[in-house]
């Protein structure tokens, strides 16, 4: 090929690739691709467990996955198509930071409308080696309970699946580490896991002692004498749901799920909070619970429930940074309007960038 020709085959190619770049920009903004195509996202490196790990072992050969067995780690999380890049970001950073990755357990809670055979082909696609298992959650199951929320996401039904945690996973299971789908670890989550919950308390969380608490409800639930009360000996404190260690043998015998779906059915009476399923925890269990280091919930990153602004990290050591509220790291992020702490989420995205090439 000529010298001239060589260099207008050049312009041509750049000219192309151009057109090309803004196509599929605009193909993007208008036809989104299905967050759930398997494809669409990295295979993540695989994570061997240390020296000084156990052998996990399955005590009731229930399955392969060991799914029983109490020297594993046990962790819960739900999983929906409009997360699910950021449960698998979650998935990647705990298996990351974990000295025994390979006797962490997931239990994903999928609506059962969704497409469960996809949902596993996504995740098995991307972690291989997962010990997993997928559980189906009825919406029927919570539909006629729910209140509209001063924000519509917090409406799904699956969010309010972390209150029958008890009744989806299997009985052998004693003891789980609940955890929301917009959140990273930077630490081993079996620290987290071991944390001792005392001899009959439930329930684990980083408390906020310093958060106005009566925000939470209304002025109906305050001016009520019965409902008044309900906080009375007990030192309330405000703790995020979206990390929770719960021992679930104690939480079936005390039938914790019918003492949320109570306050539930009273909300639908008389309107006594506004913030989804957060409140119902609240009622039954704050001043009730375990405290956890805040480390271990860096929480409301995602600014509030309104407008998603930026946010700094709270005083004191990360283990766990959760972008909680209405701003999630992988939408800023493809709007190019990140915040500061969204480039510690990054790293964790196994979603193929444009033009990916599988080596």
């Amino acid at each position: 090929m000529k010298p001239r020709q060589e260099l207008l085959y050049h312009y041509f190619l750049i000219f192309f690739n151009i057109i090309l770049i803004q196509f599929n920009g605009i193909a993007s903004r208008n036809y989104p691709p299905s967050p759930l195509l398997p494809r669409q996202f990295r295979e993540a490196p695989e994570f061997y467990n240390s020296i000084t790990c156990s052998t996990i072992t399955n005590q009731y050969e229930t399955n392969d996955n060991m799914v029983c067995s109490d020297d594993a780690v046990h962790v819960a999380m739900t999983l929906d198509a409009a997360y699910i890049r950021g449960s698998m970001a979650a998935i990647l950073s705990v298996l990351q930071h974990s000295s025994c990755p390979q006797n962490i357990i997931f239990h994903l809670v999928a609506s059962a409308s969704a497409d469960a055979s996809l949902l596993r082909a996504t995740i098995s696609h991307s972690f291989p080696y997962l010990k997993f298992e997928i559980y189906r959650f009825h919406d029927s199951t919570v539909a006629g309970l729910i209140s509209t929320s001063i924000r519509s996401a917090l409406d799904c039904p699956l969010n309010y699946a972390r209150s029958y945690l008890a009744n989806i996973l299997p009985m052998c299971v004693k003891k789980v580490v609940y955890l929301d789908s917009d959140l990273i670890l930077v630490d081993d989550i079996a620290k987290l896991a071991e944390t001792p919950l005392g001899e009959d308390t439930v329930l684990a969380a980083p408390e906020y002692c310093n958060a106005n608490f009566t925000t939470y409800f209304t002025p109906t639930f305050w001016s009520n004498p019965s409902l008044s009360l309900t906080f009375a000996n007990r030192k309330a404190c405000y703790f995020n749901t979206g990390v929770m260690v719960i021992d679930l043998e104690r939480w079936r015998t005390g039938e914790y799920t019918t003492k949320i779906e109570e306050y539930m059915e009273l909300q639908k009476r008389m309107r006594i909070y506004e913030l989804g399923s957060l409140p119902p925890f609240l009622l039954v269990f704050a001043g009730k619970i375990v405290s956890v280091d805040h480390r271990w919930n860096q929480h409301g990153l995602g600014g509030d429930n309104f407008r998603g602004l930026c946010r700094d990290l709270h005083p004191g050591p990360v283990s766990l940074l959760h972008w909680s509220g209405k701003g999630k790291p992988w939408v800023r992020l493809d709007a190019n309007r990140p915040c500061p702490l969204d480039a510690l989420w990054a790293p964790y995205d196994l979603l193929k960038p444009p033009f990916f090439i599988d080596s």
